[in-house]
């Protein structure tokens, strides 16, 4: 049997992480290798354009499924395990009947556009005008940075609050089970701990917490202003705790034993966790199915202009820690696209058809499939590629992708400079596509800056393993943890950033053509 030491079995840690499009499973030994592992794709749903869901009982019918086969890959029994970590996407979330458990509709995902026409009725209206004007009445006189953050919010349809709004006015089950007390609501980690321990434990943390929008980070807690300015009741929501908790047992009826489950954290956080971006300055690029660059704010919540988030980075015990972060949605989306409509047959190939030509001779793709996220805030947004001539090949529109994401990639760190004023101390890469080097090396040109690429890039994964390992005494402090991390490759500026000024100018003329689309048609 694997994992027998000096006579004895090791203990171990499971961590699950429930991506966007993969769900995979690991099985982690003390010196933090993979030991055993499996993963099944998300089936995602696109019932009507616009609109993407996740069916919630299929997704925990996986869940179940990929831990049994990773506990098996690793040749060991669930006896062992110490721990379990869960690591979901954020913002995706359901309902569901308190009483008898029943889902009231899909997940809906945090890439869904139903309510984006409301998002654009709240961001005109002058009920939302008014708030801004009182906030920024009441943070003049109370200097209160709370006060400053809602006097500039604006809503997304990334954000939980107006989709969960849309909900509550479309679905009337939904509604009147809420006016009941009878539903509940829950992101993904939410969902899963419910069913795990068979409906005895409500509760999340607060990492996936405060990416709902719902939560107001400043005074912890979900935000009864919000609510009521939504007409949401906050009676639906669950209990927050920290990120590195006892939550509980898995109920042994699924799989044979109880397991302690003893953490929730939202996968970007993870990912900083897993990254040991400890230090304020601190940042990931997290380049899978989206973008997200997150920098380590310290116990300092950022307060937004341009459209970075605010986040809670993680909670345990004392220690609060908080991020920024921007997001770019069809990063992964787009690639995976292109392989679909045949452009390349595998994602390695990528790199060598864009060094097979010098350009793209003056051809844009904007990787729109869901709007534009900060700095554009544009979710009426188009993709599309632009400047086509008789003489493109493959190799120009793979080129023009990849370029693509370096470029939002570029001005994602642009507003991070501009917005948060934190000089960068370390920039370390994770996602599938980092291990693109043309990407890669394009972004470090365009940022100027030394780029860390570890060995393994699930870093959501070993970031929820970590906050496990730390709830059970698998490992004493971050100092620790800072030694397991593998680096793999650093990438170094190569070329100056005005080689790239016509390009990137041509670039965001794209983004400018592509804007208002849906809404103007």
């Amino acid at each position: 049997m694997g994992s027998v030491r000096n006579g004895y079995r090791e203990r171990l840690l499971l961590a699950v992480d429930v991506g966007s499009t993969v769900l995979r499973c690991h099985v982690y030994n003390p010196a933090a290798e993979v030991c055993g592992s499996a993963e099944d794709k998300i089936k995602v749903l696109y019932p009507k354009r616009g609109q993407v869901e996740i069916d919630p009982e299929e997704l925990w019918k996986q869940f179940v499924s990929v831990v049994k086969e990773a506990v098996k890959d690793a040749g060991i029994h669930l006896s062992q395990v110490a721990g379990l970590g869960i690591s979901t996407q954020r913002a995706t979330f359901i309902t569901w009947n308190k009483k008898t458990g029943k889902p009231f509709h899909n997940f809906i995902s945090w890439q869904d556009l139903r309510a984006a026409e409301l998002v654009s009725s709240w961001n005109s209206s002058l009920l939302l005008k008014a708030v801004h004007g009182s906030c920024k009445f009441l943070h003049f006189f109370t200097r209160r940075k709370r006060f400053l953050a809602a006097s500039l919010i604006n809503f997304t349809p990334q954000h939980v609050s107006l989709r969960l709004a849309w909900v509550l006015q479309n679905i009337p089950e939904v509604r009147q089970a809420a006016e009941e007390d009878n539903c509940c609501f829950g992101t993904i980690d939410t969902w899963l701990l419910y069913k795990l321990t068979n409906g005895s434990v409500f509760a999340t943390d607060y990492s996936n917490a405060s990416g709902t929008a719902i939560f107001d980070p400043y005074l912890m807690c979900w935000s009864s202003f919000l609510c009521s300015l939504l007409s949401i009741p906050i009676s639906i929501f669950p209990p927050v705790e920290d990120t590195s908790h006892n939550f509980g047992e898995v109920d042994p009826s699924i799989f044979g034993v109880s397991v302690p489950i003893r953490a929730l954290v939202a996968d970007q956080q993870a990912g900083m966790f897993g990254q040991c971006c400890f230090d304020v300055g601190d940042v990931k690029l997290t380049m899978g199915t989206g973008t997200f660059m997150t920098i380590n704010t310290g116990s300092n919540l950022h307060t937004s202009i341009a459209g970075l988030y605010p986040l809670v980075g993680w909670k345990i015990g004392n220690e609060l820690v908080c991020l920024a972060e921007g997001n770019a949605s069809d990063t992964g989306t787009a690639i995976k696209w292109a392989q679909e409509l045949n452009l390349f047959t595998d994602f390695a190939d990528t790199e060598l058809m864009a060094r097979d030509v010098p350009d793209c001779e003056g051809i844009y793709f904007v990787p729109s499939f869901t709007g534009l996220q900060a700095p554009v805030n544009d979710p009426y947004a188009c993709a599309s590629f632009m400047g086509l001539k008789p003489s493109t090949t493959k190799c120009h529109l793979v080129r023009a992708i990849l370029e693509s994401v370096a470029f939002r990639n570029r001005q994602l760190y642009e507003t991070m400079q501009r917005e948060t004023s934190i000089k960068i101390s370390k920039i370390r890469a994770d996602g599938g596509v980092s291990n693109n080097s043309f990407v890669m090396q394009m972004t470090a040109d365009l940022f100027g800056q030394t780029i860390d690429k570890p060995k393994h890039t699930d870093m959501s994964s070993l970031g929820a393993a970590f906050l496990a390992g730390l709830a059970v005494g698998f490992w004493s402090t971050k100092e620790e943890l800072k030694k397991l991390r593998a680096p793999e490759v650093l990438y170094e500026p190569e070329r100056k950033l005005k080689d790239y000024e016509s390009s990137m100018t041509g670039w965001e003329l794209a983004l400018q053509r592509c804007s208002n689309w849906y809404r103007d048609s």
